[in-house]
């Protein structure tokens, strides 16, 4: 009873705390904020200068003095400072001023991290200000949001394409029966799509180029009508601007080893589940979400790998912090249910 009527004074909260995007649901507001998880620093002194898109716009173009960094990598903290004030910085940023208390938070986190980056998190959120956290399994949240029946006797499959993880699960009766987390995922396509580059037209592009490549003409199926886009970076050779005409074509080659190591996990996902829930997913087929499932053609390609129906969920981007916002609205029945089965 304290906790709810703390909860109506207090903007408690879900985030997708990704390596590319931080997605922040307020509890009765549904998804308030989406930034890119960047934090500008000032070498020398350490201050934050920008945190989000206006960081973004400064990578690869920051003078000496400045970096533009991740704090998250492969889906898990790799600089804890930064973390902490990327998050107290959003907080900040949605939560209600008016009011003293501090949020209750909920975080999506990879399936495959150990306790100790588990602690990492919860102790970031702890420090920019969150009053209670609770971590919740991305594969987990990406099927609540994309509205699994996940408490079903029946099995469902989900597969979430991040920044820098692709999780893959099984699903029956509200927990994960088989599960896998690969450190293969959006980030890994921007950087092979930059090599391609590299190699075929000696030409270095930045990662925000790369990434533009890949949403716009990236592809890993064949496409009706082929794309080609103009593509600006530095020559190699002559250290000089250049411009090359790349096609989806050329893109589909660019992409082939992540996304075969995203169908590999996928497959050994598959070859564990058990016999019953396999022949359930004969008729459910595979959902889709997260930013990486929206390059061209990998429902496709996915699902002529696996035999099985795959579509793409509604808004794919949104659906683990739409998770994290569902699991935060039933945070009190959760808490009630544990302490009866204790």
């Amino acid at each position: 009873m304290f906790n709810y009527i703390l909860g109506l004074f207090s903007n408690d909260m879900g985030i997708d705390l990704g390596t590319a995007s931080v997605l922040v649901y307020i509890k009765g507001k549904n998804i308030v904020l989406r930034e890119p998880s960047v934090v500008a620093i000032e070498r020398e002194s350490k201050r934050v200068l920008s945190i989000g898109i206006e960081a973004k716009k400064m990578l690869g173009k920051t003078p000496a003095n400045i970096v533009a960094v991740r704090p998250l990598r492969n889906g898990v903290i790799a600089d804890f400072e930064s973390t902490e004030k990327m998050i107290r910085y959003f907080i900040k940023k949605v939560h209600n001023k008016r009011t003293l208390l501090h949020p209750r938070v909920v975080i999506g986190v990879p399936s495959g991290i150990t306790e100790v980056e588990r602690r990492a998190v919860r102790e970031s959120a702890e420090q920019a200000g969150a009053r209670e956290v609770h971590l919740v399994d991305e594969p987990m949240a990406a099927a609540i949001g994309a509205g699994i029946p996940i408490q079903d006797p029946e099995g469902s499959m989900i597969i979430d394409i991040g920044g820098g993880t692709t999780e893959v699960a099984v699903i029956s009766l509200g927990g994960m029966v088989v599960a896998k987390s690969l450190e293969v995922a959006g980030d890994k396509m921007d950087e092979a799509i930059a090599q391609y580059f590299r190699r075929k037209y000696n030409l270095s592009i930045g990662e925000n180029t790369a990434e533009s490549v890949k949403m716009n003409i990236g592809s890993v199926f064949p496409l009706e009508q082929e794309l080609t886009m103009n593509v600006k970076g530095r020559d190699l050779l002559t250290g000089l601007p250049k411009t090359v005409s790349i096609s989806s074509e050329e893109v589909r080659i660019a992409l082939v080893d992540p996304v075969r190591k995203i169908i590999e996990v996928v497959k050994s996902v598959l070859e564990e589940t058990p016999a019953e829930l396999s022949a359930d997913l004969v008729d459910r087929g595979i959902i889709l979400s997260g930013g990486g499932s929206l390059v061209k053609g990998l429902p496709d390609l996915i699902s002529q790998e696996t035999e099985l129906p795959v579509n793409l969920a509604d808004d794919p981007l949104t659906c683990v912090a739409r998770g994290t916002g569902a699991y935060l609205e039933e945070l009190d029945n959760i808490k009630r249910s544990k302490k009866r089965n204790i």
